[in-house]
């Protein structure tokens, strides 16, 4: 199978998987959330382990105690994963208010050139966005997740379908 076929493959399977994840996004978002506990465990048990082998007391403890605190994240999300959503929602809301207010910020930094106003509009789109989720918070935080995953795997496969179309033409190109 040639080289750009695979990319092209990759990337209908990630739209595909994308639109599956969208069709479903309750239970996408419930499997973000059962997944980042598992890590949230597995970093927390070797954050554990760094502790027991730390040289100073403080770094001991601090290692730890931090450690104790991923582990107990970790199970959280496992055993009671729609309060894990929720949680992970409610950080996503944050994340994108708080880039939006810096992206706000940085547009009037940039005032007297062209970049000013496209600065501006996408910070004031991530806060409005943030805000119009925290309204329907209550219907939105339990699909927010699955949405974001699926949105990217479509977007990830159309890139990864272009990418595929890119290289069998440069290939060719390349040959004649």
């Amino acid at each position: 199978m040639k080289e750009w076929v695979k990319w092209v493959l990759l990337g209908v399977l990630s739209v595909a998987f994308g639109i599956f994840v969208l069709a479903n996004s309750v239970a996408a978002s419930i499997a973000v959330a059962t997944l980042t506990g598992i890590l949230f465990l597995i970093s927390g048990g070797f954050q554990i382990y760094g502790g027991w082998t730390a040289d100073t007391t403080g770094n001991k403890l601090f290692s730890i105690a931090l450690g104790a605190l991923m582990v107990l994240v970790g199970a959280s999300f496992l055993f009671n994963p729609l309060s894990g959503v929720i949680s992970l929602a409610l950080l996503v809301v944050i994340m994108l208010a708080a880039s939006g207010a810096v992206r706000i910020v940085f547009s009037w930094r940039m005032k007297e050139t062209p970049f000013y106003w496209p600065m501006l509009i996408s910070g004031a789109l991530s806060v409005l966005l943030a805000a119009y989720i925290l309204a329907n918070f209550a219907t939105a935080s339990t699909q927010l997740l699955g949405i974001l995953l699926g949105v990217e795997l479509i977007f990830n496969g159309a890139g990864l379908i272009v990418l595929g179309f890119f290289i069998r033409n440069i290939r060719d190109r390349l040959r004649g």
